[in-house]
């Protein structure tokens, strides 16, 4: 289903309409965006669904339009009537405070309404949205659309994981893109950087936007600690499984020993068995060796740390550390559908630090891949800041409830959008998950 004109995604760089409002400007980019992503697939790409924890492309497409028709249009007219009133069934995720809503697992199953009645949903919601816009929008107003683009990108990239994770389900390896792949070089060698630690800030602080799950800002302490330079590559953790790495029970955690054992892992899920191959969006390729390592789950991390004499780095580590990093990366605007090598540093990559020693400002290596390309999971359980409160009502469901049996990531990936990300984001995924794209940075202690 080729949707006309929209087949490219625009630039990060684009500049909007001078005589456009800003928020205007930006809804209209990410919403764009999200369709554009849809573009490759054909008709019954977008019903299947491969897995409980997955989403059909349509059910992305009308969730993130239904999110801004029940807390923005709603809540700005008394008299709101809906677009179709069964959509708020349908495609309510988990909001218990809206109302019931359609199973998880089974929104695969909705055939109807069609990707066309979907797009059609869209657009009609878009356009109310712009007539709403034509006013000053309230700080209010304002602050729930900015949630809801955030939510958007949220979903763009799980409309990419998920269409991957479907696509590998097919004995065919259907790309979800065909390009060229860029070349691949060594990265640099794998060092150490060290960071001092202390009594540091820790959360957003400022006027821009983030998740409340980023609040409130506080003071923490971290013990003086090392951060990789670089996440792990295909290569290295390639090692760890001729070492026999997923049959040695010494190097996991119980319940990671118990996962592999369940689901018999013997590698990342998107390997082939020889080890040779790789299935990307762009089809399945040779592996690459100097590709960070994607799409392991935490146990996986956790037992190559364990394996390589370290440790995944705390959450509270990782963001004193990206303060030290270039805030650049490949992101989904880059096009490469996929991690890449990590490239060697330049003198310009090396920001200043206020948790490195003064002495180390120009000797420590430079810290690379801190942004896009895999989120790197920590040993940081989700929990709430000190003093964090979830916003009264539906909202207040956003991140709140799910402080509980998940471990945080940091940094983004090649699928997120690069406006999305900033050094406090705090992801989260069950520690089993592998269908993200996520990797592996490690830390030691000093």
């Amino acid at each position: 289903m080729t949707l006309t004109g929209l087949t490219r995604l625009p630039p990060a760089s684009e500049a909007p309409d001078s005589q456009t409002p800003a928020l205007l400007e930006q809804y209209r980019q990410v919403r764009e965006l999200t369709v554009a992503l849809c573009a490759p697939l054909t008709a019954e790409d977008y019903v299947v669904q491969s897995m409980p924890d997955a989403s059909p492309a349509k059910w992305h497409l009308a969730h993130t339009t239904w999110f801004f028709e029940e807390f923005v249009l709603q809540r700005a007219s008394d008299a709101y009537e809906f677009h179709d009133a069964n959509f708020r069934y349908l495609f309510n995720s988990y909001y218990n405070t809206v109302g019931p809503m359609h199973s998880r697992s089974s929104r695969g199953l909705l055939s109807r309404p069609t990707v066309q009645q979907v797009l059609a949903y869209r657009a009609c919601i878009d356009e109310r949205v712009r007539t709403l816009l034509r006013d000053e929008p309230s700080s209010e107003l304002t602050r729930v659309l900015t949630l809801g683009l955030h939510h958007e990108q949220q979903h763009q990239e799980l409309l990419l994981t998920d269409i991957k994770h479907l696509f590998s389900c097919n004995p065919l390896l259907p790309a979800y893109i065909q390009q060229s792949l860029p070349v691949s070089r060594p990265p640099p060698p794998l060092s150490f950087r060290r960071f001092d630690g202390g009594l540091v800030d820790i959360g957003h602080a400022g006027a821009n936007f983030c998740f409340d799950n980023e609040l409130p800002r506080h003071r923490a302490f971290v013990a003086p600690f090392e951060l990789a330079t670089r996440p792990i590559t295909n290569r290295e953790f390639l090692e760890f499984i001729r070492d026999g790495g997923y049959r040695n029970a010494a190097h996991w955690l119980s319940d990671g020993w118990a996962t592999v054992e369940r689901e018999q892992w013997t590698r990342p899920i998107y390997w082939s068995q020889s080890l040779e191959e790789e299935f990307r969006l762009t089809g399945l390729h040779e592996l690459d060796p100097h590709a960070p390592v994607c799409h392991v789950s935490c146990y996986e991390a956790d037992a190559f740390a364990r394996w390589a004499g370290a440790r995944l780095p705390t959450e509270f580590e990782w963001e004193i550390a990206a303060a030290a990093a270039a805030p650049a990366g490949n992101f989904v605007e880059s096009r490469h559908w996929h991690p890449i090598p990590a490239a060697h540093p330049t003198a310009a990559a090396r920001p200043v630090s206020a948790h490195l020693p003064p002495a180390s400002q120009t000797d420590s290596p430079p810290l690379l891949q801190m942004f896009g390309d895999v989120w790197e999971w920590t040993q940081s359980a989700y929990a709430p800041y000190p003093g964090y409160r979830p916003a009264p009502g539906a909202l207040g469901e956003y991140n709140g409830k799910f402080m509980v049996n998940q471990l945080v990531l940091r940094g983004g990936s090649c699928a997120t959008a690069c406006s999305h990300i900033r050094p406090t984001y705090r992801n989260f995924f069950n520690p089993a998950a592998r269908w993200q794209f996520s990797g592996v940075r490690l830390a030691r202690e000093l």
